[in-house]
C-alpha cells in the first residue's frame, strides 16, 4: 500500500508545487555566460545558511538546467534545494523537496539500502507472479471451454 500510494504521489510531483518546487527561470541559457559551479555552490550554501542557520548545508548534488538558466543545488540533510540563476547568481528559490523523501519511502531506502534491495525485488517478483497467475486465471478457463466444445 505504501509503495502504491507513494507511487501515485511521485507521478504528480511535477504538477503539485508542494511535492517539488517548480523550476524557476534564469536570465541566460548560454553556459559561457554562467558563473562557475564553485561560485554557484558558495552562493547557494551562503543563502541556505542565512535562511536556516541551524541546518547542515553540505551539498549533495547540483542539477544544472541549461534550458531554464538555473542550477538546483540539493543538500544532503532535510531534502532542501536552492535554485540559483546560472548567469547572475541570484537566488531564485529556497524550498524543501518533499518528493525526495517520498521517493525514499517509496523504494524502501528510507530504512536502508539492503532493505531497498530485498523489498523491491520481492515486490517485483510478487507483481510478476500476480500478473502471470491472473492472466492464467483469465485465459485458462477460455481454453478449457474451447477444448470442451470441440469434443
Amino acid at each position: 500500500m505504501i509503495s502504491a500510494f507513494t507511487g501515485i504521489l511521485l507521478s504528480l510531483k511535477k504538477e503539485v508545487d508542494i511535492l517539488q518546487p517548480p523550476t524557476q527561470k534564469g536570465v541566460s541559457k548560454e553556459l559561457s555566460e554562467w558563473k562557475s559551479l564553485d561560485e554557484i555552490s558558495i552562493i547557494a550554501s551562503d543563502a541556505f545558511q542565512k535562511a536556516y542557520p541551524e541546518t547542515d548545508n553540505t551539498i549533495n548534488r547540483m542539477d544544472v538546467r541549461p534550458s531554464k538558466g538555473i542550477v538546483k543545488v540539493l543538500f544532503k540533510n532535510g531534502y532542501w534545494e536552492v535554485q540559483v540563476d546560472g548567469q547572475s547568481g541570484a537566488v531564485k528559490s529556497i524550498a524543501r523537496r518533499h518528493a525526495d523523501w517520498i521517493e525514499s519511502l517509496h523504494d524502501g531506502s528510507i530504512i536502508s539500502d539492503i532493505f531497498k534491495l530485498i523489498s523491491m525485488n520481492i515486490l517485483g517478483i510478487g507483481l510478476v507472479f500476480m500478473i502471470v497467475t491472473g492472466l492464467w486465471l483469465w485465459y485458462g478457463p477460455k481454453q478449457y471451454r474451447k477444448l470442451k466444445r470441440n469434443r
